[in-house]
């Protein structure tokens, strides 16, 4: 199969590229830098030159391939609203070539945030009104007009040496401010998943080319923020502190409004649907060992 990525030269977009290449895939990564462009040649990949706001360029990649892996994203949390926009966009562009045809589209969300069902979030649950990312509606969409779209929901945390995401930026933030610091009292729970664990469900859900269907990708099912709190301070010699609301915008800045979020969640269905199993290990072993 020709597969189309986005992302292709991030964190987790290149861990997909590497696990479609070994399962015989094409892939085509698109990239918005000479250096981007260097690392796709160079992990076995075809190079399509353009940014997730060329929607022209999208679709040509889209059109051109077999299937679609969206896992590119504008990472800049401080335009989140925009981020947003620009990722609605691109897969909308991308899914309207492929209205249609039987080719495959599976687009990155997140499990961050989503209701619970009975005390966990499960593969049931849905985005709440108002929610500021679209990704996984947007793709929903395209299913109901029988584009095979399924969506991967990811961990906050996916881990592995050379993470650049909320958990690198919450020992930053210990070391800034002198303190390892959780919400009230750090009961909120947080998932987590293997960079090459999530790689390989990106690579099965194209496989599987299911139409609507939503995998949770997590392998820590609910870390208490307080215990990732815990390994910092210890880690860092530093001491441990519970904040208040208020201390709590003044410490995480932009990651205030999600650190104190409560998002157990199981990947039962997941499993059973894709025939995925994370292997590799736990964020807080990772972080012991590649972290600091």
């Amino acid at each position: 199969m020709k597969v189309f990525v986005t992302g292709a030269s991030g964190f987790i977009g290149s861990a997909v590229v590497s696990a479609l290449t070994r399962a015989g895939h094409q892939v085509v990564g698109l990239a918005r830098s000479e250096q981007s462009a260097k690392k796709i040649s160079e992990a076995g990949a075809a190079v399509l030159l353009g940014s997730l706001e060329d929607l022209e360029t999208l679709k040509q990649g889209a059109n051109n391939a077999d299937g679609v892996i969206h896992a590119g994203f504008f990472h800049d949390f401080n335009q989140f609203a925009k981020a947003a926009a620009i990722d609605k966009a691109a897969i909308e562009a991308m899914g309207e070539v492929l209205i249609g045809t039987s080719k495959a589209m599976v687009v990155t969300a997140g499990i961050l945030g989503l209701p619970l069902i009975d005390g966990v979030i499960t593969e049931e649950s849905r985005l709440p009104q108002g929610f500021p990312r679209f990704s996984e509606t947007a793709a929903l969409a395209l299913a109901e007009k029988g584009v095979h779209a399924s969506v991967i929901r990811l961990a906050p945390s996916v881990h592995d040496k050379g993470d650049k995401g909320f958990v690198p930026f919450i020992i930053e933030q210990a070391r800034k401010n002198g303190v390892s610091a959780y919400p009230a009292a750090g009961t909120n729970r947080w998932t987590a998943v293997h960079r090459l664990d999530a790689a390989e469900a990106f690579r099965l859900a194209i496989e599987k080319s299911a139409t609507g269907a939503v995998y949770n990708v997590v392998g820590d099912t609910g870390i208490e923020v307080k215990k990732i709190a815990e390994l910092i301070g210890e880690k860092l010699g530093l001491p441990l502190v519970s904040l208040s609301e208020e201390q709590i915008v003044k410490h995480f800045e932009w990651m205030s409004g999600f650190i104190a979020f409560d998002s157990p969640a199981i990947h039962l269905k997941t499993q059973e649907q894709l025939g995925w199993k994370p292997e590799h290990l736990g964020l807080l072993e990772d972080m012991r060992q590649n972290y600091f």
